[in-house]
């Protein structure tokens, strides 16, 4: 289930017509980094939470015959071939989110989709860059553990105000088993310095959670309030997940993700490269 809803306020004017979720990094749209994340993880049914305007991620995602005709005309097999691969990516289902009433409230949405098994969460904002899948890590914990999931990574302990932070006792290197959940704590009520990396395995009982969950921050439905019933009912892990998070919530990281990206390809890896030496002599 990925949540995409949301108004996108921080990209302004660049969202003021387009989904943020449909703003490329180098030449893919951000949303189709976390289908493919989804989709080598195993996951062959997608639900994307949409609202008003969002009807281009839709598109991007449909067959558009036309173009892949003319594109036949043309030869060009490689572009016609991509082009058919991303139509054929999974099987997903969109849903439209009427109010914008918080990440909870999106994934309430979701109650009769996935009826009642576990589920993943990709939050649409942030891309990961790793060798195994970064949902297939948490599927594999939660198959190991039979338990919510909540992959989280380790930050500055200077920047856990920024985050939703994670306490809990380690059971290995990698897995925590949470007694604590505070969303961006101060530096001295931080439990650890163990941040939500925006990656969840949920299972049924979130909905219950939901219901019961009064609007808080922002006056929304919060995740992390559900949450918190869940972890007073049954317990909960986290996993630090393996790989590189890029968030581009906003414009900086943005910015600074595509870069890194365009960096990772061989076509562009080379220039890009020179580029950045040149201008950093100016700097």
């Amino acid at each position: 289930m990925i949540p995409a809803a949301g108004f996108g306020t921080r990209f302004l004017p660049a969202t003021k017509a387009q989904p943020k979720e449909m703003l490329p990094v180098v030449d893919t749209p951000t949303i189709q980094y976390v289908v493919q994340e989804a989709v080598d993880s195993g996951i062959e049914d997608i639900l994307i939470i949409t609202g008003r305007g969002k009807r281009s991620i839709e598109d991007h995602f449909d067959r558009n015959i036309e173009l892949e005709r003319r594109l036949l005309e043309k030869q060009d097999e490689i572009l016609y071939n991509e082009l058919r691969s991303i139509e054929e990516m999974a099987n997903i289902h969109f849903i439209r989110q009427k109010e914008l009433n918080g990440l909870g409230d999106a994934i309430y949405h979701a109650r009769f989709h996935c009826r009642n098994e576990p589920f993943a969460v990709l939050l649409g904002d942030t891309i990961v860059d790793s060798v195994i899948p970064c949902t297939r890590q948490m599927i594999d914990a939660y198959e190991q553990y039979g338990q919510t999931v909540i992959g989280v990574e380790t930050v500055d302990p200077s920047k856990v105000d920024r985050y939703g932070i994670v306490g809990g006792d380690k059971l290995s290197e990698t897995i925590l088993q949470l007694t604590d959940m505070i969303e961006k704590p101060s530096i001295k009520d931080a439990p650890s310095n163990l941040a939500v990396a925006g990656r969840y395995i949920l299972t049924p009982e979130i909905f219950s959670a939901l219901e019961k969950t009064p609007r808080g921050k922002g006056n929304e439905i919060q995740l992390t309030d559900a949450l918190r019933i869940i972890l007073d009912q049954e317990s909960i892990i986290a996993t630090v997940i393996s790989g590189k998070r890029f968030d581009i919530g906003n414009k900086l990281d943005f910015m600074k993700t595509t870069i890194e990206m365009g960096l990772k390809r061989d076509e562009f890896k080379a220039p890009l490269s020179e580029f950045i030496k040149e201008i950093a002599k100016n700097l």
